[in-house]
């Protein structure tokens, strides 16, 4: 199966298991890894035979930057859910399978400086 990659969606969002996280917020990174058949789009070199993926990282983006969840899991899975089942984009359906890694880059958690990264992987 081929695969498309994202990297470097940087958005600012309100999830996060403290009321202070939900309240002011922080940076989010997400990187994906679409599943689906690249032939066509190979053969044709037209954008309607493949995936626009700018439709998905604009649903990235705004689902980070509007969700309020308590969980980083919660969320990946609401990007996996969405990326796999739009509402209106025809060419999502084009994918088969999805992985996101979410980053928390500046996680909270007193004398930690590293990052949280929560990986999931959802098929159609």
């Amino acid at each position: 199966m081929d695969s498309i990659q994202l990297s470097g969606i940087r958005c600012y969002g309100y999830t996060g298991a403290l009321p202070e996280e939900q309240i002011l917020g922080q940076w989010f990174e997400v990187e994906l890894t679409l599943w689906l058949d690249l032939t066509t789009a190979g053969q044709s070199d037209r954008l309607d035979d493949t995936l626009d993926y700018r439709t998905v990282i604009a649903t990235v983006q705004t689902l980070v930057k509007t969700a309020k969840f308590a969980l980083l899991e919660r969320l990946a899975t609401a990007i996996a859910d969405a990326i796999l089942h739009p509402a209106t984009s025809s060419q999502a359906a084009l994918i088969q399978q999805v992985r996101v890694r979410l980053h928390k880059p500046a996680a909270p958690i007193p004398d930690f400086g590293g990052a949280i990264t929560i990986e999931i992987t959802r098929s159609r």
